[in-house]
């Protein structure tokens, strides 16, 4: 939904190589090819109903800004493990400033649930790992963001997109040019809107005539994510999902968010939650494994999928529900991560989908994103090689193809 989380969800491992990029940016892109850029787009957000005088206040002091399509250009070359992010997104001190938050907006947070079926404590961790509650919002201009991001190319159709909602939400005076401002991706306010989410999604919940995301009050924004999961199918009384123990001999091959079962059909194949008792049925639930056979296990709901919707990231997912439990008084998990295990590298998920399909285990693509198609060709190399097949790509797991050379 808004393209970035955290601060740059699972990014930062590894300082960004700026000295390798930003050079050949200098050359292909400058500010004088943005300005012709944006003369030779006026006339298509003319047409998209932006009014001229609008188009040229609001455009006439765009700049080009290299370290955006930089840091758009190299989102996908380092990652964190779940557990290193968790570390951040869910530390004591997320939680315990997430109490001090829901306590000091919670008559507006539960009318917002009463209103939207959406739990105000969810709500609650979308804020805090979106703005850590309303303390970072973001200060960069989100029409230069936008615009350079556009005139880069590489996805001009999205981008010329957010720049006509945030002309579009100019226009409707939600709020000024001064005050739209962002993340270097765009996201805006609290929780962290893209423009053409805002436009769709938000809601002037204080009844001032502006839907006003950015400002010190934060109710629109919280409203407006409620209003966004409703739309995107929130069920109403169902978790996100819970963590659960794996039984001796399960069958991991049903780890898998294609496979769906009733709690009380996992129960019978002897998944529990922690403390030893059934699931209740909350719907059908598959079994999620973020690190494999040896970390944490979930049994994940349709909700699972719903906060999927604002960042589709299994680590962020897991990060929002997880928060808004530990809001709510839940303790920690109980499983443990292989900490023995670190991220694998742009270059090292590349090799493994190379080994994978060098070795008869087709990844369908070789673009180092450890997506559906890999897993299964893990899982299927897995049980080749009499290992339990629960998909998970490591370190270990690398050694081991190249190993098996």
């Amino acid at each position: 939904m808004r393209g970035v989380s955290l601060l740059v969800l699972l990014l930062a491992a590894v300082p960004l190589r700026a000295q390798t990029i930003l050079p050949e940016i200098s050359v292909q892109l400058s500010d004088v090819g943005l300005q012709e850029w944006i003369a030779a787009f006026r006339p298509k957000a003319l047409e998209a109903g932006i009014a001229p005088d609008v188009f040229d206040n609001a455009m006439a002091d765009v700049t080009f800004v290299p370290k955006v399509v930089e840091r758009d250009r190299n989102q996908s070359e380092f990652t964190k493990t779940i557990w290193d992010y968790l570390e951040t997104a869910v530390s004591d001190q997320r939680v315990n400033n997430g109490k001090v938050a829901f306590k000091a907006q919670q008559k507006a947070l539960e009318a917002i649930e009463q209103k939207y079926g959406v739990p105000a404590v969810i709500v609650t961790a979308i804020w805090g790992l979106e703005s850590a509650y309303g303390t970072f919002r973001g200060s960069d201009p989100v029409l230069s963001s936008m615009a350079s991001l556009a005139y880069d190319a590489r996805r001009a159709a999205f981008f010329e997109g957010q720049v006509i909602a945030a002309l579009s939400i100019l226009q409707s005076g939600d709020t000024d040019l001064r005050n739209l401002n962002g993340s270097w991706a765009g996201a805006m306010g609290h929780t962290q809107f893209m423009p053409d989410s805002f436009i769709t999604h938000a809601v002037d919940w204080t009844g001032d005539g502006k839907r006003d995301i950015w400002g010190d009050d934060p109710q629109d924004a919280l409203a407006s994510a409620a209003a966004y999961l409703k739309a995107n199918g929130w069920v109403a009384g169902q978790p996100w999902g819970v963590e659960v123990v794996m039984p001796e001999g399960f069958n991991y091959l049903l780890a898998d968010r294609s496979m769906t079962k009733s709690p009380s059909e996992w129960a019978v194949l002897g998944v529990m939650d922690t403390n030893g008792a059934p699931v209740p049925d909350h719907g059908a639930a598959a079994i999620l494994l973020p690190a494999g056979a040896e970390g944490p296990a979930f049994m994940v709901f349709d909700n699972f999928e719903v906060i999927e919707s604002y960042n589709t990231a299994d680590a962020y997912v897991v990060a929002v529900g997880h928060l808004a439990d530990r809001i709510n008084g839940a303790a920690p998990f109980k499983g443990t991560w292989p900490v023995q295990d670190r991220a694998l590298s742009f270059d090292e998920r590349i090799e493994l989908q190379t080994e994978l399909t060098a070795q008869g285990f087709d990844t369908q693509k070789i673009d180092a994103k450890i997506g559906p198609l890999t897993v299964n060709a893990v899982r299927a190399w897995q049980l080749a090689q009499g290992e339990v097949p629960d998909g998970y790509a490591s370190p270990r797991l690398l050694e081991r193809l190249r190993s098996a050379r």
